[in-house]
């Protein structure tokens, strides 16, 4: 039985979480989207998690027959059958023009007895939820704005009364003004959207419109119908996790670029590398997860643009073995398909590897690669990097250091650009570029930016082969490698000898 004053659950963790920690009881709610937004999905889980608590609850259908309702709840793998399911459709009789209303209005006989239906079935079986689905047919049989406001604050009231949490399913058939005069009569509104990228599967988000007495999480949050029910990925806020003093540093195993990043990168900050396509940049970052799995740490691996099975082969052309930390538990990589997944749930993935530890460890190691197929994630790209800069606050928060790769356009020149400016966000940058010498096409790099300390400024050649990762002395003697095509006054005894296929 629900207890009095207690905040009553919905049966979704994470929309409670949004809520701040459930609906008040004993008032009545309005639940509003389109057909197909997941307004019945929702209003199931609601019941059943009062069911699951021995209250007595009831779902009253005015569009839906208890057959369809219970072909849905079987989609999920639910039972009613501690359901009351009170069924009022219309009958085959009364599609008979014989038993038409001749002298009265419609409205003023159909009213009254479906509402009288209603209240006789709340009083038989005394619930303490109730679901109504939808208003759109009760505005039906009302006929006009001021006959349908006067009935549901009606219904409003009744329910109070009985000590009943309501919801009020409606699918915004209403104009604008009636819609807001809806609003204004209930406890609280929540809204739920259906949106079609012209690529890709839909994307549906909710929002709390409104919650009377009650301090909630603002905004869109992002959702999918799941078997099982609405899975809701509430809206990452940074703000809203304690800021751990971490000490320490990353080391990546490869002396040289431990140099170049100034003896390691620091616990809690962020590292995007930045170049063109295949110079390096994603076995850079498998090797920082490398080395922290050789030394007991978990890491978390993000690849929107590389499948599972490619990625682990081109480790081990490079004699890192990452088959075996992934069965200890210490590497973790999830191939993203931007197509099929929306910026908040893969926010909720993210945040799952950090908080909910593997073994009795949690990932101290992010990589997102690349932020390209991130970019491509986006339903809206201008909120990219306010997205970004939320989850990057939250992982520094936990200690967490995060690669960011990044594609450039272009190979090779001055012409290269990033499809987005993210420098901005990142404590380090390292920088990857291809030049030419010696008609022989070879890679260098650099640091451009730490934040959090000193770092050296030189550029070295990098070079990845089947022994590794190598880097060479600094390029004293050229100027110009940025560009592509460097200038030097000798051959330097500085470039690494031999060839990437050994």
């Amino acid at each position: 039985m629900q207890k009095e004053g207690l905040l009553v659950a919905t049966g979704i963790n994470n929309l409670d979480n949004i809520l701040g920690g459930g609906l008040a009881p004993h008032r009545v709610y309005l639940l509003q989207g389109e057909p197909g937004a997941g307004k019945t999905t929702l209003a199931l889980q609601y019941l059943l998690q009062g069911a699951a608590n021995d209250e007595k609850v009831l779902y009253v259908t005015l569009s839906e027959t208890k057959d369809e309702l219970t072909a849905a709840a079987h989609s999920h793998g639910w039972s009613l059958n501690k359901v009351d399911v009170f069924e009022m459709v219309t009958e085959e009789m009364e599609l008979d023009g014989t038993n038409q209303y001749t002298v009265y209005q419609p409205s003023e006989i159909e009213l009254s007895a479906t509402t009288k239906m209603i209240l006789a079935e709340v009083e038989r079986i005394k619930p303490s939820r109730v679901v109504i689905d939808a208003l759109s047919e009760v505005k039906l049989l009302a006929q006009n704005a001021l006959r349908f406001r006067r009935q549901v604050l009606a219904l409003k009231q009744y329910f109070t009364g009985r000590k009943c949490t309501v919801l009020f399913l409606d699918d915004r058939t209403q104009s604008g003004e009636e819609q807001m005069q809806l609003e204004s009569i209930v406890h609280g509104v929540f809204t739920l959207e259906q949106l079609s990228p012209e690529y890709g599967m839909e994307r549906r988000r909710l929002r709390v419109k409104k919650m009377r007495g009650q301090r909630y999480r603002g905004g869109y949050h992002d959702f999918v119908i799941v078997k099982g029910g609405l899975a809701v990925f509430p809206r990452l806020i940074a703000s809203e996790h304690t800021q751990i003093d971490h000490k320490g540093r990353l080391l990546s195993g490869v002396g040289e670029i431990d140099a170049l990043v100034g003896g390691g990168i620091e616990h809690g900050t962020s590292v995007l590398l930045l170049g063109p396509a295949g110079v390096g940049k994603s076995t850079l970052a498998i090797q920082y997860a490398a080395a922290a799995a050789a030394r007991g740490e978990r890491s978390a691996l993000f690849t929107f643009d590389e499948r599972l099975e490619t990625l682990l082969k081109r480790a081990r052309g490079l004699g890192i073995n990452l088959t075996d930390y992934i069965k200890e538990g210490l590497i973790e990589i999830q191939a993203i398909d931007p197509t099929e997944m929306s910026p908040g749930e893969f926010a909720h993935r993210v945040r799952s590897t950090v908080e909910n530890s593997e073994g009795g460890k949690k990932a101290r190691i992010v990589v997102i690669d690349s932020l390209n197929g991130y970019l491509n994630a986006m339903p809206e790209e201008r909120f990219l990097t306010s997205q970004l800069h939320e989850l990057l606050t939250y992982l520094g928060h936990y200690g967490v250091v995060t690669f960011l790769v990044v594609a450039q356009h272009g190979l090779i020149g001055n012409a290269m650009h990033a499809p987005v400016d993210t420098s901005y966000l990142a404590d380090c940058i390292v920088l990857f570029r291809y030049f030419e010498i010696l008609g022989e096409v070879r890679q260098a790099v650099s640091v451009l930016k730490k934040r959090a300390g000193w770092h050296e400024r030189t550029l070295r050649e990098f070079r990845m082969n089947s022994s590794g990762i190598h880097v060479g002395e600094p390029l004293k003697e050229f100027h110009g490698v940025l560009t592509g095509t460097p200038d030097f006054a000798r051959l330097s005894n500085t470039l690494i000898a031999g060839s990437d296929a050994e």
